[in-house]
């Protein structure tokens, strides 16, 4: 589990490519204090495992289904990235609760400076839009961020200098894509209201609704 709240920016070293999975070499220094194998690293917001590392260095596997659905398979030798170490039991929680699941990619399409921050315009399918909510959560390329605007298939955000001196976020341009996770809660409560309303199973009906006082 993350917090979205991103720690250092990363650069990959080298990339192993085979014919489905990649395994990336990371050069780091704050989260290499206390790097164990085994541990779960979020990288541009996908939780991936270490599973060798150096007093600079860690590697981590991407299996063939994270290369296929995240931006991963764009990094190369010298791309920076974001990275977090999953949440300690005793830290601080500053941003939202963040699996390291991603949902899926967006492309940047707009990209204008408004004052000190910078808006993003980013286009996504309507299936990820329908578990957010204007002024909730979403997290970008590991990034906690608050939507500023949203429509059926797109979301806009506004960063503020901070971030964007403290993430990669800043090196984005239209075009690029970036990982996108939806807010868990919005998740469950979705699977949820579906399984309630499924002809198969439901309890709910129109006459039900009516009575409770939906009209």
């Amino acid at each position: 589990m993350f917090t979205g709240i991103i720690e250092e920016i990363g650069i990959i070293h080298n990339v192993q490519s085979s014919k489905d999975a990649i395994v990336f070499t990371i050069e780091a220094k704050k989260i290499m204090n206390d790097i164990n194998l085994g541990d779960s690293i979020s990288v541009n917001g996908v939780c991936l495992t270490v599973t060798e590392f150096s007093s600079g260095t860690f590697s981590v596997d991407v299996m063939p289904e994270t290369v296929k659905s995240t931006s991963l398979h764009t990094l190369k030798q010298g791309s920076r990235v974001n990275l977090e170490r999953a949440m300690a039991a005793n830290g601080r929680f500053g941003g939202h609760i963040v699996s390291g699941h991603v949902d899926g990619v967006a492309k940047i399409v707009k990209k204008q400076r408004v004052s000190n921050a910078v808006y993003y315009e980013l286009q996504l399918s309507e299936m990820l839009t329908e578990t957010l909510i204007h002024k909730g959560s979403i997290t970008i390329d590991g990034i906690s961020l608050t939507i500023f605007g949203l429509e059926k298939e797109k979301v806009i955000i506004s960063i503020i200098p901070h971030t964007l001196s403290e993430t990669i976020l800043a090196t984005k341009d239209v075009g690029d894509i970036v990982n996108i996770e939806c807010d868990m809660l919005g998740k469950y409560i979705k699977k949820f209201i579906n399984q309630q309303v499924s002809p198969k199973n439901s309890s709910i009906s129109k006459s039900f609704l009516e009575e409770n006082g939906f009209y």
